[in-house]
């Protein structure tokens, strides 16, 4: 009988789950691999982990570490003492990473220690700023990855002016898999049942430490919230309404065009995305998925990665300006070009593909 090969992915976060799942179907069509799925627990709260697990329908994780929220060290130091005493005892074929989350480089770094080949999902990608603890955690991962799987040809340009030219492969963005497959699901929401809204609303969100740990940044986003004269759906992640309460900035939420939520699941989200006139974030995966559904996104942050759907014109970068986000919104134009520039929906099969073109020439 044929070997299996032991693979073990490594997640941590919501964007994580939703990659997750996408390459975990593929995965599981293919007779090659036993799959271990380990949880390093960076997110524990229900809205942002389990709900996922069950409505993506992740399996159960075979490990969950329960490294739990903390500074970036002590969460990256729990996760490599966590996943390195996994990896010792299931001595798996290769590892796969997802993203740029402290799991992500914390995993990467007990791998390569134990010389176990890395696959990392999402590489290349870059913000070229030092000060952004998810960059540093995307330049810890690419130095000791083996198998490069970038969703843009930016990212493997990016790989190509560091030297990085083998095993590389532009495969699209991975989170896409799951809405090209399962398009049905994107009216899961009756929106007017629920937030007595149809079409005409901005749906936002908002939790890069970049914003929620500066109050002067998070007082101008808060502040350009409370001047919009459309509805606003604010899904609300549990530190940024901690950060709001610290800094006393409650008032400008006191809007009745504001309905603050807690964060709805993905199938939700999409509705909310789909339906809404315009979408304000500094979330990497909601700027993709608005750009999939051609809907505008106001980034409020200073950078992003996916730079060719700035260029393509569906996402601003207005970042945490006040004056900014509302010239932003009240002038944006729809763009006349839209590529589909972050793939097909594709990647998975693509992913395991290479994953097994991979091991069957190391062994």
């Amino acid at each position: 009988m044929k070997k299996k090969y032991k693979i073990i992915s490594v997640v941590g976060a919501r964007p994580q789950f939703i990659k997750l799942a996408g390459l975990h179907k593929a995965i599981a069509n293919e007779n090659d691999f036993e799959h271990i799925i380990v949880h390093s627990g960076q997110h524990y709260d229900y809205n942002l982990s389990g709900q996922f697990f069950m409505e993506l329908e992740i399996p159960e994780p075979h490990y969950n570490i329960g490294i739990g929220s903390g500074h970036h060290n002590i969460q990256i130091a729990k996760c490599i003492i966590g996943v390195d005493e996994i990896l010792e005892k299931e001595n798996p074929d290769l590892v796969i990473v997802y993203g740029d989350t402290n799991t992500t480089s914390a995993a990467a770094i007990a791998a390569s220690k134990r010389n176990i080949p890395i696959a990392h999902v999402e590489a290349g990608l870059r913000e070229f700023d030092k000060s952004i603890p998810e960059e540093i955690n995307k330049l810890l991962t690419d130095a000791v990855t083996d198998l490069f799987f970038v969703p843009t040809q930016t990212g493997v340009d990016n790989l190509a002016n560091t030297g990085v030219i083998n095993q590389v492969f532009l495969t699209g963005d991975i989170s896409l898999d799951l809405l090209y497959d399962n398009q049905k699901l994107w009216n899961c929401a009756d929106l007017k049942a629920k937030y007595g809204v149809n079409e005409g609303y901005i749906f936002m969100t908002c939790h890069r430490a970049a914003n929620t740990d500066d109050r002067a940044n998070l007082e101008q986003i808060i502040e350009a919230l409370g001047e919009l004269k459309v509805p606003v759906i604010f899904a609300i992640h549990p530190r940024t309404l901690q950060k709001i309460n610290e800094y006393s900035l409650q008032d400008s939420l006191k809007s009745e065009n504001i309905n603050l939520i807690d964060p709805p699941g993905f199938w939700e989200t999409q509705s909310l995305i789909k339906h809404a006139q315009m979408v304000i974030t500094d979330s990497g995966g909601i700027i993709k998925e608005a750009y999939f559904h051609k809907t505008p996104a106001i980034i409020i942050d200073k950078q992003t990665e996916w730079i060719e759907t700035v260029e393509e014109g569906w996402n601003v970068i207005a970042g945490p300006s006040k004056i900014t986000i509302l010239n932003a919104v009240e002038n944006w134009n729809v763009p006349e070009q839209h590529s589909n520039c972050l793939g097909n929906g594709k990647a998975g099969n693509h992913i395991v593909k290479e994953i097994i073109n991979y091991l069957n020439v190391k062994k």
